[in-house]
């Protein structure tokens, strides 16, 4: 198999005149199309052709469609928590007949769209909520660290795929993004993970596991979910007491 190509580094203060256009970005007129921001991708196709991985959770990927991924660092949940989540789903579809000794992640995607909404909507909130705490030594608080994820994601926008909004948080990353191809988004995102971690470890002195290595991912379905979304990166540092300079935030323009 051959070895998957991660990102060169780059200077620091390459890095950081990258940040520095992202920030200037923010301040131009946003297109509109049909009231709705110009969008960086389209949004999934049930009828289309979809990859669809396993692991510890079903990742589907479509070429050209727009996802929101969400990498979260090893300390940020801890073990115990995670367990009773695991639990907590499980119980949720036995409570409504929907399963018996199988295990959700097998379960969900046979599921009707408002079960499977219902399901999101129930677990995803309590996952946010929870990294909203900032548990965990919080890295990422740190802007120089920062910096090397927001460089890391912006380096090949444009060639590799299409980077829309995102924001750096002291324990996690959310982004919306769109790829050519659905096997682009794994080797991307296994890419950002090791380059990154690579990085941050080189910088704290440090070597071992920075990232949960499964990031959470979902296709944007609409375009009102794909408002939703982009209000929820925007208003993620806000949601969690940041004070400015302990996250960085990124505006998509088209």
């Amino acid at each position: 198999m051959a070895s998957p190509k991660w990102q060169v580094a780059r200077p620091f203060a390459e890095r950081k005149a990258t940040i520095q256009s992202i920030q200037a970005v923010r301040t131009r007129t946003p297109k509109r199309t049909h009231g709705v921001a110009h969008m960086l991708g389209t949004l999934f196709d049930p009828n289309a052709e979809l990859l669809v991985r396993e692991h510890c959770r079903p990742h589907w990927s479509q070429a050209g469609a727009i996802v929101f991924i969400t990498f979260r660092t090893a300390d940020s949940i801890p073990r115990e928590v995670l367990i009773r989540w695991e639990a907590e789903k499980q119980d949720w579809l036995r409570r409504r007949g929907l399963t018996g000794t199988t295990h959700w992640a097998h379960v969900l995607n046979t599921l009707s769209e408002t079960d499977r909404a219902d399901f999101h909507r129930e677990f995803d909130r309590c996952r946010e909520d929870f990294l909203d705490t900032c548990h965990g030594r919080c890295l990422l608080k740190q802007p120089a660290l920062a910096e090397i994820v927001a460089s890391s994601l912006m380096h090949f926008d444009r060639q590799r795929y299409r980077m829309g909004d995102f924001v750096v948080m002291p324990n996690h990353v959310h982004l919306l993004a769109a790829f050519a191809t659905a096997d682009a988004m794994k080797e991307q995102c296994d890419s950002w993970l090791h380059f990154t971690a690579r990085q941050i470890n080189k910088d704290i002195g440090e070597k071992g596991k920075f990232w949960q290595q499964e990031p959470f991912d979902h296709l944007v379905r609409s375009p009102e979910q794909y408002e939703y979304l982009r209000r929820y990166i925007e208003e993620n540092p806000r949601k969690a007491c940041l004070a400015d300079g302990e996250f960085l935030y990124r505006k998509y323009y088209g």
